[in-house]
Formats: C-alpha cells, sequence, structure tokens
C-alpha cells in the first residue's frame, strides 16, 4: 500500500496508524518531492512519479 499523506505531524500520525492496523501488506509513503501543503491535484505527473519512485517504507521500531 502507498500511502500519500501529507509531511506534517498529522500525516505522519495517521501513516503510522494506518501502518499499525495493517497486517501483511508492505505500507510506503511517497518521497517529499510533493511540496509541503501542495495538493495532488495540482502536481504534475513527473513529480508524481519520482515521488512515488522515492518512497520509503514505514518503519517506527
Amino acid at each position: 500500500m502507498i500511502l500519500a499523506t501529507s509531511s506534517t505531524v498529522e500525516g505522519d500520525a495517521t501513516a503510522i496508524y494506518i501502518n499499525d492496523h495493517i497486517k501483511d501488506i508492505k505500507v510506503s509513503r511517497i518521497s517529499y518531492g510533493i511540496p509541503i501543503g501542495g495538493e495532488l491535484e495540482y502536481v504534475d505527473g513527473n513529480t508524481i512519479a519520482r515521488a512515488i519512485q522515492g518512497r520509503t517504507e514505514i518503519n517506527v521500531d
């Protein structure tokens, strides 16, 4: 599962919450190439592609 939550405290908390409650599925977040406060609907395709390629696995251990 690839999460595209914002890079705010709320976005981080949401990503961790989802990761903690989903088992047997690898959960990752898109890279931070998307501007803070930016909406995905206004980001060009190349930026989204790079953000997905640079995604990181959520690990809270």
